[in-house]
């Protein structure tokens, strides 16, 4: 169908009487042309409501930012008065307002315009803002109708080359919301910090009761497995709900990348967990990047179109650092043998496959070669370093992390050896724990040349309470002498970079299954400017509270 043809017939299809679920379905079919024309150039036939009256609160959902640059950032909400139940938007387009100001009282307004939040996209609102100034702080707030959206606050990155004393950043991930309470949040919150990163799992796709936490769930997932549209905006719509989530969203900027939860458990490319058709698995995968999309703070360039999502990007911070957020699901080929943990066989060497695909491994080795940055800084989902839990003789990794994908972390590790890459640092989610790793150039030979570093955070709440495993780690650090530190309370990583060296402080709380956790620094290490490998500074226990589980 052409162009012309697409427009008449989605006219057509949005001024009959079809349900809003046979129209998603339907709309479905044109994903390729249409989700990246929509969102910026509405649909003929919706009808603006031009003064709209809500029954129940809009902005249910708080208000975001991400993505910044020196001179703009993007702005983030979502208009649902009814979160749970589709967000309980009519459909039609609203107008939404907004204002970018230099006080969070508002008198000194730098930006404001107008913008539409249309069901298409779930009445979810995206504006990138340009034409601010270079590191500075801004707060901004929306309004539709008579309503008035939280405020929130945000960052510019500073100018590009330009010199940097310090940056302070955090990183998180795996944020199941029946495992635990997002007390790591509030706590960040309290923090002083430039940007914020999510490696992913932000969602997990799973029914109330399907994934139970070792101490037991506290709280409930609303619905069954989530497979279509709408079930995936409901999702997202309760993790937003949590006031901590908000609170953190709403204190910094953010900049995102997912995993496999927010789609299918350990999915790899369009190849789904379980026996899915990869037709059917298709659909689920174009329903869950849209959700992805319709809730986070990302600019047109990672606008979804049909089964494929722009995720992978680079971000730069004066000439301190240079972050490269990948992506390791869209991509990749089927695990090696099945996935899971098992002794790596020839598939799991065989140069033939990949993990980040040629485009997006080729896009990476340029923009290494190109930075300027002292820090260079690698933001993905898993394990990169060798990690081996081995009993006896064999060996025993992951073969949904890099060691499943040997070859493909093969080029990465040559490539920032012999492009003389500076200082490169990678940062990691998904496996629910601390860790704290060398990259060498050779992990089967344990005195090879040492090309980088490995910072691993733990989830925010998946896995519930957690543990020291001090002495399971001890067994596991004895077999990998690559590994310097390993830890399994919840709670996020922040890191504090200057030109002479990197700190990274490993913050936990001590429990999920109640609010209110206090926050401690259990570990910190630092990475010398030029120097690769860690040195640990510091190391605490961890109080055991009375009515931990």
């Amino acid at each position: 169908m052409d162009y012309e043809g697409m427009l008449f017939r989605l006219e057509e299809l949005s001024s009959s009487e079809m349900d809003r679920r046979r129209f998603l379905k339907t709309t479905a079919q044109f994903a390729v042309m249409a989700l990246g024309f929509t969102l910026f150039h509405p649909w003929p036939g919706l009808r603006v409501e031009a003064a709209p009256r809500f029954p129940l609160y809009p902005f249910t959902l708080g208000v975001a930012s991400g993505d910044p640059l020196s001179d703009g950032i993007v702005l983030w909400t979502r208009l649902a008065p009814d979160p749970l139940n589709g967000g309980g938007m009519p459909f039609y387009r609203v107008p939404v307002r907004w204002e970018v100001a230099t006080d969070e009282n508002f008198r000194h307004v730098v930006k404001k315009g107008t913008t539409y939040a249309s069901p298409e996209w779930g009445h979810s609102v995206h504006v990138d803002v340009r034409g601010l100034r270079p590191g500075r702080e801004y707060w901004y707030r929306f309004k539709s109708g008579s309503e008035l959206s939280p405020v929130g606050r945000t960052k510019t990155a500073p100018t590009p080359h330009s010199l940097q004393r310090e940056l302070v950043f955090a990183f998180a991930s795996c944020q199941n919301f029946e495992h635990g309470y997002y007390t790591a949040y509030r706590r960040m919150a309290e923090e002083d910090l430039d940007v914020v990163i999510h490696l992913g799992d932000y969602i997990y796709e799973n029914g109330s009761g399907q994934n139970t936490a070792p101490g037991g769930n506290v709280r409930k997932h609303h619905g069954r497995e989530t497979l279509t549209l709408e079930a995936y905006r409901n999702r997202y719509a309760q993790y937003r709900t949590d006031p901590d989530l908000q609170l953190a969203h709403a204190s910094f900027p953010w900049m995102v990348t997912w995993d496999d939860h927010e789609v299918d458990n350990d999915y790899a490319g369009l190849i789904p967990e379980d026996g899915t058709s990869r037709e059917k698995f298709i659909q689920r995968r174009i329903a869950a990047y849209q959700a992805y999309y319709e809730h986070m703070p990302l600019r047109r360039d990672s606008l979804p179109a049909g089964r494929h999502m722009q995720i992978f990007r680079r971000f730069t911070f004066g000439d301190l650092a240079q972050f490269h957020l990948l992506d390791t699901r869209q991509y990749r080929d089927r695990q090696a043998g099945g996935g899971k943990w098992r002794a790596p066989g020839e598939e799991a060497v065989s140069p033939d496959r990949t993990l980040l695909g040629v485009e997006q491994e080729t896009w990476l080795f340029r923009e290494l070669h190109h930075s300027e940055a002292r820090w260079n800084i690698l933001a993905q989902q898993v394990f990169f370093a060798q990690r081996d839990l081995k009993k006896g003789s064999e060996k025993l990794q992951s073969m949904d992390a890099w060691d499943g994908y040997a070859d493909s972390r093969r080029r990465v590790l040559e490539y920032l050896a012999h492009d003389r890459v500076s200082n490169p640092v990678v940062l990691t989610g998904d496996v629910h724990a601390n860790w704290a790793c060398d990259l060498l150039a050779d992990f089967d030979h344990p005195t090879s040349t040492v090309v980088g570093t490995e910072f691993v955070g733990t989830s925010i709440s998946s896995g519930g309470d957690g543990s020291d495993f001090r002495r399971s780690a001890r067994r596991i650090l004895d077999h990998n002498p690559h590994i310097h530190f390993h830890n399994n309370h919840r709670g996020y990583v922040r890191c504090r970079l200057t030109p002479q060296y990197w700190q990274t402080d490993y913050r936990v709380v001590p429990y999920v299954s109640r609010p209110g956790a206090p926050i401690l620094t259990r570990a910190s290490f630092v990475v010398e400017n030029g120097r690769p490998g860690i040195s640990q500074i510091s190391e605490t226990s961890v109080p055991t509270y009375k009515g931990d589980r």
